[in-house]
């Protein structure tokens, strides 16, 4: 019987297949014809058609803020990337272990737990998403040893204390990668009166966006529509601005950070102190957000070796491990 983890996250969607590591990653984004209510396409090719479908076809993204949104569109994605990691050959129905933010409700657990059966899965386990990446960090979260990962996402940033494999302190925040992409398509419509699209305020977010003027990169063209006269525009933007547009968000995700720390118990303050904060996620790609962690905090800062791919790895561990990890989770059936 086949094992799979999958970091079912608000903007991408990671697959972990046991004994193969990690062998789909693709965009969390379902099309689907509104007339006949079938799946027209999913994952890179339906985040092409964001904001640009006739009236017959919706592309939506079916999690928000790391929980699902549209129950029948995240069962189709799900039955889609199956069918796409057992190839042509008739899958057993797999085990599955799925990550969920921390602190949410035991209905969207349910949910989340639901949709994957529906899906096609013969059991189905979840993990907290501060747990897998913090595993997939190669931080030891089984020792007697505090130790703090922030996982910026798509949907959520999520700041953890952890402990004898589990966590002890969390703070979770809704501001994270998609909250900065709607800052930035904010700050150039009130400057320029132009408005632009998700998809380019998170290519000049990837492109041209730090936190420190110290990792400038520059300027960018970006084009959209003049909101004056309804034309198409063409503007130059620079790293500066985007910095600006993003200030407030990097400061409530800094500000979770130094309160997480503030209700952290003392011994484990000191462990973290000595082992340093991790970033993970998405957002830990931001030039300069280590720096300005570590010069906030006063904690040595370092941002994980495979940011993105930290949850799914860290699931990957989770599913290969007998002995010392497998604990961490608990399988249901239907």
């Amino acid at each position: 019987m086949k094992s799979i983890g999958i970091d079912l996250g608000t903007a991408n969607t990671i697959v972990y297949l046991k004994g193969r590591g990690i062998v789909l990653r693709e965009p969390s984004v379902v099309a689907i014809d509104q007339r006949g209510r079938h799946v027209v396409a999913v994952g890179s090719e339906a985040k092409l058609m964001l904001g640009k479908t006739p009236g017959s076809i919706s592309a939506l993204r079916p999690l928000k803020n790391g929980v699902i949104a549209e129950f029948d569109a995240t069962a189709a994605m799900h039955r889609h990337f199956f069918k796409k990691v057992s190839g042509n050959t008739l899958m057993s129905r797999p085990k599955v272990i799925i990550c969920i933010p921390y602190g949410v409700t035991e209905v969207e657990k349910r949910a989340v737990e639901d949709v994957t059966l529906e899906a096609g899965a013969q059991s189905v386990a979840l993990i907290e998403e501060p747990v897998a990446a913090a595993i997939g960090s190669g931080l030891r979260v089984e020792d007697a040893r505090g130790s703090m990962i922030v996982d910026i996402g798509g949907g959520t940033t999520e700041v953890a204390v952890l402990s004898l494999g589990g966590i002890v302190l969390s703070t979770s925040l809704r501001t994270a990668g998609d909250e900065l992409d709607e800052a930035i398509s904010s700050y150039i419509k009130r400057k320029y009166n132009v408005l632009i699209g998700d998809v380019t305020a998170e290519a000049l977010k990837k492109r041209i966006g730090s936190v420190h003027p110290s990792f400038d990169k520059g300027t960018m063209e970006v084009r959209g529509r003049n909101l004056m006269n309804g034309l198409p525009a063409i503007i130059n933007v620079t790293s500066a601005e985007i910095r600006e547009s993003m200030a407030d968000e990097i400061r409530s995700i800094i500000e979770s950070i130094r309160v997480t720390l503030e209700n952290t118990p003392p011994e484990l303050s000191s462990d973290i102190y000595d082992s340093g904060i991790v970033l993970s996620g998405g957002g830990a790609l931001l030039p300069g957000l280590d720096l300005l962690v570590s010069r906030i905090t006063g904690i040595r800062t370092v941002v994980a070796k495979n940011p993105l791919d930290c949850v799914a790895i860290g699931i990957g561990r989770v599913i290969e491990s007998v002995g010392e990890l497998s604990g961490v989770v608990n399988f249901r059936g239907r």
